[in-house]
């Protein structure tokens, strides 16, 4: 057991905080599935348990392998990965998955194996490591807009533009990170207030033509467009049937809950297990298990910007509040809609929500903040070797030798 902690480089806070969380969420998952179990299996939730153990599984072996590559290397492979998901996203538009009866063009089937891959998720890491890589590249020039559009706002531009059709929120959560980050890079607050202009202006061209040729892009809109409206003018549409049944799960549940497996709203909730799985953990253990939840998010989120300040490189910095901050921000998300304070937006809750990409891809971008907290254990640790030399005196050196 010792040799294998000793493997597990970087920060330990945000090692012990990610395996708790992933420990945990066997519980809501185990309860939750159970709706699953009845509709769609025979009853037992052992088999969502088992998958939802081995994605967990591959999820940390992943976390593993990628915090033990120099983060440096992220720099490069960054570029030799966006031309491939720039394929990937035109090809799972081009095919799509039926998921349940449900056009879903965000997946991708992967073959043999039967399992299904949301492209857009491993998009966001790529994209967000590639526009940390450009900033620390410019960070010492003088940034014009006019220089920056080919290299960096182009693939940008690319890669939101094939990922919106089939998922705004993920579009959404993907460009406001990136301004952010672009922010926190140093990018002049002019140039951003271009960007975004011109991506509402985009948006708005988008929406109009799907609306002018219906067949285009079938649901999709008319799906964004129902759930908008109905968080503001509160019409009784499918979201907000699950919204209400969401907000009796977390008045039942009161302070302590009504107990782990006993939750009611999981047998109403369509997406007890994954989106509105938090709503189920405030029902069975109450207002201590959802600021607990919550808790354990803001830690990660205090590890990963000392993680920031302490590393060595402008890019080891933004490489981990680009990658680090989508999976706080996507959990804020998730809990935020759960209580209505944002529409249904369909965002996991990171490691805890159960369905294989979402735990994936926060297990690569919590490996590459790892890697950068390494790097600098690594140079911390040599300094105090170097410096231990230094103190030592001449004369016990001397003496030695004699």
């Amino acid at each position: 057991m010792s040799n294998i902690f000793s493997n597990l480089k970087g920060d330990k806070v945000i090692w012990a905080t990610a395996g708790l969380l992933a420990i945990f969420s066997f519980l809501p998952v185990y309860s939750a599935s159970s709706n699953l179990a009845y509709l769609y299996g025979d009853g037992s939730t052992f088999h969502y348990v088992v998958m939802h153990f081995f994605h967990l599984l591959l999820g940390f072996c992943l976390l593993f392998a990628v915090h033990k590559i120099p983060y440096h290397y992220f720099r490069g492979l960054s570029i030799l990965f966006l031309p491939v998901i720039i394929v990937l996203l035109i090809y799972t538009v081009a095919q799509g998955t039926v998921i349940e009866g449900s056009y879903a063009s965000r997946w991708v089937q992967i073959p043999f194996v039967g399992v299904t891959f949301q492209s857009s998720t491993l998009a966001s890491v790529v994209l967000m490591v590639y526009v940390a890589r450009y900033l620390s590249k410019k960070t010492n020039d003088n940034l014009t807009f006019k220089e920056s559009i080919l290299p960096l706002w182009m693939p940008v531009g690319v890669v939101l533009l094939l990922i919106l059709p089939a998922n705004f929120s993920t579009t959404a959560i993907i460009f406001a990170m990136i301004l952010v980050l672009m922010f926190l890079g140093g990018y002049p607050v002019k140039y951003l207030g271009i960007i975004m202009a011109a991506g509402l202006l985009i948006l708005t061209f988008f929406i109009l033509t799907t609306k002018a040729f219906p067949g285009l892009l079938p649901n999709r809109v008319d799906t964004w467009a129902n759930r908008i409206e109905s968080f503001t003018n509160g019409e009784d549409t499918e979201a907000d049937y699950q919204i209400e049944k969401a907000k009796i799960a977390i008045a039942t549940g009161g302070i302590t809950g009504t107990g782990i497996g006993k939750s009611v709203q999981r047998n109403f909730l369509p997406q007890s297990s994954s989106d509105f799985i938090y709503a189920i953990i405030v029902e069975e253990m109450g207002l201590i298990g959802a600021f607990g939840v919550m808790l354990a998010y803001l830690m990660l989120l205090f590890r990963i910007v000392i993680v920031a300040t302490k590393a060595n490189t402008i890019f080891g910095k933004l490489v981990v509040m680009g990658v680090g901050l989508p999976v706080i921000f996507q959990a804020l998300i998730n809990m935020g809609v759960a209580v209505e304070l944002f529409p249904v937006t369909g965002q996991t809750l990171p490691l805890v929500s159960s369905g294989g990409t979402s735990i994936w891809m926060t297990c690569m971008a919590l490996g590459i903040i790892l890697s950068v907290s390494a790097k600098r254990e690594e140079m911390k640790e040599r300094e105090d070797a170097e410096k231990e030399v230094d103190d030592e005196n001449p004369l016990d050196i001397l003496s030695e030798a004699i």
